[in-house]
């Protein structure tokens, strides 16, 4: 059986795990335009104000800030910054074939990591709670990163 096969517990916990990370910095970014177009702001570029099928009336204002967008463009930004680190550390801890439930709860962690920092970024709560859902996410990246690591050199 290969690593990379969805036979493989661990690889399908991950490809879940990878799936799900997927849609939510997609999805980030559909809920940034969204929350642009519903309120006529924040718009990130001039060439935005250009007459098009959806711009029938180009506003310099469309190029104000807008406090919800730019909430919704860092969360983006955010998710960027730390997904991809996951998903590349999480396939070399496949191939070192951890242990099952060690992987679970490192991809799973992360997902719920992720999930609650997304809840307190969009919800405007304090930094400190910001803060320890990523340390969380962040440690386990590193966590499946040393790991992995470990098992290849020694």
């Amino acid at each position: 059986m290969s690593l990379y096969s969805i036979e493989n517990p661990v690889f399908l916990a991950y490809a879940i795990a990878v799936a799900i990370s997927a849609l939510k910095l997609m999805g980030q970014g559909w809920v940034t335009v969204a929350l642009m177009m519903r309120k006529g702001r924040g718009f990130a570029s001039p060439e935005d104000l250009r007459p098009g099928a959806l711009n029938r009336v180009p506003d310099p204002a469309k190029l104000a800030p807008d406090p919800d967008v730019e909430r919704s463009r860092r969360m983006h930004r955010n998710d960027l910054e730390n997904i991809p680190g996951f998903v590349f550390a999480g396939f070399v801890f496949v191939a070192v074939d951890p242990p099952y439930a060690l992987a679970v709860v490192c991809f799973a962690g992360f997902v719920i990591a992720r999930a609650l920092h997304a809840w307190a970024y969009a919800g405007a709560k304090g930094h400190e709670t910001r803060a320890t859902f990523y340390t969380v996410g962040s440690l386990i990246v590193i966590f499946m990163a040393l790991w992995s690591l470990g098992a290849l050199l020694f």
